[in-house]
């Protein structure tokens, strides 16, 4: 295809998805399903003749499956992107596979992720998503939770943002064994918290809180006991939001209270900041408190490059190549690729049709109660697409 009718094909695609987003009357139930994106300014973007480049990396489990079929929503959308794919898996010899993924994102600043198991029964074994987040300094883990109507789930109104550090605390990896005779007898493992990383962390959460409207932001920690360490991250999110903030709610709860209050109340918060490793429980529960993993994408955000992946770390091995695993949550994180992209349009009508698919169809999974495969939750998504853009009597 020549340039020129490549960018009229484009150019025709935008005024297409320009005007479905105008027709279109979502409910307040739709517009919450969205999830917001918060872009940066200085990632570093491959973008050529009006297309993004963008790292692939399938992984482990059902990942390989499930990237092809959000290949398949992309290229119905007619997104502007092109995947580079980088086969980076949990295999113990995959040295050489990591480096290249890490070169790939540093080339097109963004990447879309299958889950990569963490082999926690041999101590030598690296995992590959802790170096990902810590070469890249992907700095802000991020994971909207927020309850689908006719997905099952014990509470309702659901609608948080949980907001994690990412890249130390007590997943920094510094561990070593202090007494070893005959067997290891003693372990020690420092847990590392800096003020540069609060007040970055910190800062990313007010400011998302700002500019998506939302009201309060709460501080997990455990500062009772861990005096220092996160008495330096308590402080420190508590200094910002005085000085830097003081039109956004903040208040700060113990992480056990937290628990016991997200299983109980979970309606009472809004935006959640929080130190790697309790962000990284809380997720899960939050992740279970509105249907389970297959339903939340998950953000990984850095100065220069995003990462983009399912918001708990499952890889679904057991359900590889059986066509029974939700795709739900890996089609949500290519929406939050497209948004963090700037393609809002192709983002709105990808989630506005899983949204019909899943609330209009009551296509659900065995995970969420029901008896779709996943290709039928997919091609219905397709089919909800396709009808978008028939209906604007639109043709390639």
């Amino acid at each position: 295809m020549s340039s020129n009718v490549l960018g009229q094909t484009i150019r025709s695609s935008k005024s297409v998805v320009q005007k479905a987003f105008v027709a279109t009357a979502p409910s307040s139930d739709m517009l919450r399903f969205r999830s917001p994106v918060l872009q940066t300014n200085t990632t570093k973007l491959a973008r050529y003749g009006g297309r993004h480049n963008v790292t692939v990396l399938p992984g482990d489990g059902i990942g390989p499956e499930m990237i092809s079929h959000v290949e398949r929503i992309l290229t119905t959308v007619q997104a502007p992107i092109d995947f580079e794919e980088v086969n980076l898996t949990s295999k113990e010899d995959a040295s050489e596979d990591l480096a290249e993924a890490i070169t790939a994102i540093k080339r097109n600043g963004v990447a879309l992720k299958g889950n990569i198991e963490t082999k926690f029964d041999n101590p030598s074994f690296v995992s590959r998503n802790l170096e990902l987040r810590r070469q890249l300094n992907l700095y802000a883990n991020v994971l909207h939770c927020s309850t689908i109507p006719t997905v099952p789930s014990r509470h309702t109104g659901i609608d948080m943002v949980i907001i994690r550090e990412n890249t130390e605390g007590e997943y920094s990896g510094n561990e070593h064994e202090a007494v070893n005779a005959p067997h290891p007898r003693v372990v020690e493992s420092l847990k590392v918290v800096t003020r540069e990383k609060s007040e970055q962390i910190t800062r990313f959460a007010f400011q998302f809180a700002k500019k998506y409207g939302r009201k309060k932001v709460t501080a997990v920690h455990k500062a009772n006991i861990q005096k220092l360490g996160d008495g330096l991250f308590l402080k420190v999110a508590t200094d910002i939001a005085k000085n830097e903030y003081p039109d956004i709610e903040f208040n700060a709860m113990i992480v056990d209270n937290a628990s016991m209050q997200l299983v109980s109340r979970p309606q009472q918060f809004d935006v959640m900041l929080m130190p790697n490793l309790y962000g990284n429980i809380i997720s899960n529960i939050a992740c279970g408190l509105v249907g389970g993993p297959g339903l939340v994408s998950g953000m990984n955000i850095g100065e220069d490059y995003a990462v983009f992946e399912t918001g708990t770390r499952n890889t679904g091995t057991t359900l590889a190549g059986k066509d029974l695993a939700n795709p739900t949550a890996f089609i949500r994180a290519a929406v939050d690729m497209l948004r963090f992209l700037g393609l809002q349009m192709h983002a709105d009508i990808i989630s506005d049709s899983l949204f019909r698919t899943l609330v209009d169809k009551r296509i659900h999974t065995a995970d969420i109660g029901g008896t779709a495969k996943s290709s039928e939750l997919v091609n219905s998504v397709i089919e909800f697409i396709e009808k978008e853009l028939e209906d604007r009597n639109y043709r390639v």
